[in-house]
């Protein structure tokens, strides 16, 4: 089955949105896109310790309510809400920072899901005058193409021809473009249009590794 990666990420769409958690301004990135694939096929693999390294990556520790979690050479913290196959909510913690991150499943036709994908973090303003919500978004958007390929395959993505495809053309398309609309997010909620598309730049050179983009530093 061929699927056109340029073709998935235009059917994301991308919301950014300034929030509050315990008292301190957060910024929340937003990701929303149908799968055709039934809500409980989605929700079993975005929980499932055996699919998600076959699309995101290998998963430890105790997935249950409660529980810690860590994924392999990325993100850890604590499982908040596991409300089957509707609501997942787990704490997102790397870095020394803790933010959170939720996904929202509803039945959107026959055999088609909405997934909402929210990722809020206490946000150094520095930070996101340099790459704006594309450092995280653009991230969350290639991991929701590889969940699109293998619930439309069953395969697993290989993590070296992943990464291959991420700096070709194809990959460095899809990057652009993604981050052209995490762009378009923040010009929405209120960014300055010529520094959010500075930004948006450096986050672009950031993820293909292209000096001729901007500067990730």
């Amino acid at each position: 089955m061929s699927i056109d990666a340029l073709e998935q990420v235009g059917l994301v769409t991308r919301v950014v949105r300034t929030g509050e958690r315990d008292g301190r301004p957060t910024k929340v990135a937003e990701a929303r896109r149908v799968y055709r694939a039934d809500v409980d096929d989605v929700w079993d693999a975005l929980t499932s310790a055996e699919r998600l390294p076959r699309w995101f990556m290998p998963v430890s520790g105790d997935l249950s309510v409660g529980g810690r979690y860590q994924l392999q050479g990325n993100a850890g913290g604590t499982v908040e809400a596991c409300d089957r196959p509707h609501r997942l909510a787990v704490t997102w913690e790397y870095g020394g920072e803790v933010g959170w991150v939720e996904v929202h499943l509803a039945a959107a036709g026959e055999d088609a899901t909405e997934l909402r994908l929210l990722h809020e973090a206490h946000v150094d303003p520095a930070f996101w005058e340099q790459f704006g919500p594309g450092a995280v978004g653009v991230g969350w958007d290639l991991a929701l193409w590889g969940l699109a390929l293998h619930l439309a395959t069953g395969a697993s993505v290989d993590p070296a021809e992943s990464e291959a495809w991420s700096v070709g053309p194809e990959g460095r398309a899809f990057v652009t473009s993604a981050a052209t609309g995490w762009v378009a997010a923040a010009v929405g909620d209120g960014d300055d249009p010529a520094a959010a598309q500075q930004a948006g730049e450096r986050t672009i050179a950031f993820y293909t590794g292209d000096t001729g983009a901007g500067q990730a530093g």
